[in-house]
């Protein structure tokens, strides 16, 4: 369970690079006054599901091995905070990204990944 924990870990911290470290902790934003053009992320990690790190956050803590009352606590509350920031979250993109946005939605799963897109044969 740990070794898994670790992957996650990994996985997390592969998340926030692709959208960037220094925007997600707002260390760019501290550093200077210019704000960079928003760009959508939608590969990587980011094409499986339109949260990986709410997924990977919640997998994080379902996997820990040692599993209390208290624990299973936060990791309920922890998912449901975290669906309900996804939400939020969409609404500020659509308004940010709009019709690319939209057609994004359309094509990502939400947090739970689609096993379909991965059966579906190459396009040609």
């Amino acid at each position: 369970m740990y070794l898994l924990q670790l992957i996650i870990a990994v996985a997390l911290l592969a998340c926030l690079r692709q959208t960037g470290i220094a925007d997600f902790t707002g260390i760019r934003q501290i550093r200077s006054n210019e704000t960079a053009e928003p760009c959508l992320v939608a590969t990587g990690f980011y094409a499986v599901v339109r949260h990986p790190l709410y997924l990977l956050s919640t997998l994080f803590l379902v996997l820990n091995p040692v599993m209390t009352a208290q624990w299973l606590l936060l990791t309920v509350l922890s998912t449901i905070y975290f669906i309900c920031g996804a939400l939020i979250e969409e609404r500020r993109l659509f308004k940010q990204f709009g019709d690319e946005y939209r057609r994004y939605q359309q094509n990502t799963p939400f947090i739970i990944p689609s096993l379909v897109k991965f059966r579906q044969p190459p396009s040609v």
